[in-house]
């Protein structure tokens, strides 16, 4: 685990009302991946997924201070990336099983996911790919005013991809914020056993300004991203954020999970990112339980229609010229 002292929650620029939508939109990013899961144990969705449930502070706060002007590049864990910066549930979700209707024609499935009109660059499956794709936005982005962002996972740290781009993005002082997202796990493999020292050591050795944030407190990250975001947006060059997160499902569909260390999950789980959102909203901006019920309730209503339309979309045509880049 890192030592480097954690960015505190304030959230003290956010009225009521910003607070419970914050909530909302990671409990939607939450009942979003469950539904897929569901789905795809039904045999709706096909090939893989790569959830993102317990992670949902991560994006949830960095997208909640990002513009229209602004570029995100997701990884194939990429959901909950999408959601956050506006992509619409059910146009995703229908992408999900393949339909015509997707927000990508049913070409991208669910590591692919690109959509222009709402700034995704894309979810890239290749390891460390997001971060090419954001430093290369950004370099048309600081004529614009434009903020690129770029998440990664901690295993990407010891890729190629990952020193090039940082290095390059500093040179330039180009506009954007790199964002690790530290589950703790490089797929399988626990990430102190193939990382020598800490991970924000590497950023600081190139100049760049670099801190750690709670990553299950939307709060946290929100009030970090605030202040990386302007900063780039300053034009005072790429930031790194190292997000302190857990994933409370496998790697991938695929994954069992049996390599976690006994209790760990346990742990994490008594910080949920839903229990987090759900106290502070209540403890420090008055909102009510039945606050809170009334999101659930509303989050579920419009999943388990989402579900339902999504089944009953058509797949598109095997003769049509659909792209993922929709018109």
């Amino acid at each position: 685990m890192a030592t480097e002292q954690r960015q505190a929650a304030s959230g003290g620029d956010l009225e009521r009302e910003e607070a419970l939508d914050l909530y909302r939109r990671v409990r939607l990013i939450r009942r979003f991946e469950e539904t897929v899961q569901a789905l795809f144990l039904r045999g709706e969705v096909h090939g893989t997924t790569h959830l993102y449930i317990g992670q949902e502070a991560v994006a949830t706060g960095v997208g909640s201070v990002l513009t229209p002007a602004d570029r995100v590049a997701a990884t194939y864990r990429g959901h909950g990336h999408a959601l956050s910066i506006g992509v619409d549930p059910q146009a995703l979700l229908d992408e999900m099983l393949g339909r015509s209707s997707g927000v990508c024609g049913g070409r991208a499935g669910s590591m692919n996911v690109i959509d222009r009109d709402h700034g995704l660059l894309g979810s890239f499956g290749i390891i460390g790919g997001s971060m090419s794709a954001a430093t290369g936005a950004a370099l048309s982005l600081r004529r614009t005013g434009g903020v690129a962002v770029a998440y990664f996972g901690d295993g990407a740290t010891n890729h190629g991809y990952f020193h090039e781009c940082l290095n390059f993005a500093e040179v330039n002082s180009l506009p954007v914020v790199f964002v690790c997202e530290n589950n703790l796990y490089g797929e399988f493999t626990p990430w102190e056993d193939v990382t020598a020292g800490e991970i924000l050591d590497r950023p600081r050795a190139l100049g760049i300004d670099a801190s750690q944030v709670d990553g299950m407190d939307v709060f946290a990250v929100r009030d970090a991203a605030r202040r990386a975001v302007e900063q780039a947006r300053a034009g005072d060059g790429p930031v790194f954020l190292e997000a302190l997160t857990y994933r409370f499902v496998g790697h991938s569909r695929s994954d069992p999970a049996t390599y976690r260390k006994p209790g760990e999950l346990d742990v994490w789980k008594a910080r949920d990112p839903l229990t987090v959102a759900a106290v502070a909203v209540q403890d420090r901006f008055g909102a009510s339980a039945e606050d809170i019920a009334r999101i659930d309730a509303s989050v579920d209503a419009q999943m388990e229609k989402a579900a339902e339309r999504a089944v009953a979309a058509p797949y598109p045509e095997p003769s049509g010229t659909y792209t993922e880049f929709r018109s």
